[in-house]
């Protein structure tokens, strides 16, 4: 199924505050969409809140690519909105993306002449990603970007190696969060960038996260206070920015 991420976010926010709490997280209820949309996979869907926290490191990683196949195949998390502030706000000329996935963000801001290393855990989905970009023959992209596998949670890089570090749509998917987001500082040298949905809490949801933040200052709350930060929804993610 192909829906952008404009279509999705409308649709998450009906089901978030027009759908009653007591069926959303009732697994008797969510049963049918689950199966409808998951097939026999819908059980990794239903359980995987429950069970994540106690996953192994290879546990998890599996579990997440065994549900690649059954998820909206799009090319991008991202919405229009965010993607045009993150193009107009980069510092410097080196890039860390973070949870890279297809390479969509990572291969537009090469094509600008800035130096970008995308970052993915999945090695098979960065290995695709530089096919399709020695397929297509894009100007510029193959010279500037290189992908790695690695661990948003032990980030395989130098303190402040990069100018500008972006984590897109990854912090809600990460086992310790506290730990990923000391990470992110800890490599960048200038700004840091992150968007993230903004969702509600439930037991049961279309997706594989376990972080969730409904409103700014649920956001602002988890990162913590700063002057020189800046936190704003756009197309109904929340886009945040810091600098150092």
């Amino acid at each position: 199924m192909k829906l952008s991420r404009n279509i999705t976010t409308k649709i998450h926010y009906i089901l978030d505050n027009f759908v009653p709490p007591v069926i959303r997280d009732s697994k008797f209820f969510m049963y049918i969409p689950f199966r409808i949309m998951f097939g026999k996979k819908m059980w990794i869907f239903l359980n995987f809140k429950e069970k994540a926290k106690d996953m192994s490191k290879e546990d998890f990683k599996s579990t997440n690519m065994s549900i690649l196949d059954v998820l909206v195949d799009r090319m991008t998390d991202l919405n229009e909105a965010c993607i045009k502030e993150i193009l107009r706000n980069i510092k410097g000329e080196s890039v860390l993306e973070v949870g890279c996935g297809k390479g969509f963000l990572a291969k537009l801001l090469a094509v600008q002449g800035l130096s970008v290393t995308g970052m993915d855990l999945i090695v098979e989905t960065l290995q695709n990603v530089r096919k399709n970009i020695r397929k297509n023959v894009i100007k510029n992209v193959d010279k500037n970007i290189n992908f790695v596998s690695g661990d948003a949670e032990d980030i395989p890089f130098l303190n402040k190696k990069f100018d500008t570090v972006i984590c897109t749509h990854t912090l809600e998917h990460v086992q310790n969060l506290s730990k990923t987001i000391s990470e992110l500082r800890r490599v960048v040298k200038k700004r840091l960038i992150i968007v993230v949905p903004k969702q509600r809490s439930y037991k049961y949801t279309f997706d594989l996260h376990l972080h969730f933040f409904p409103y700014i200052e649920t956001f602002i709350q988890v990162m913590g206070k700063s002057h020189k930060q800046k936190c704003v929804e756009l197309g109904g993610d929340i886009y945040y920015q810091e600098d150092y």
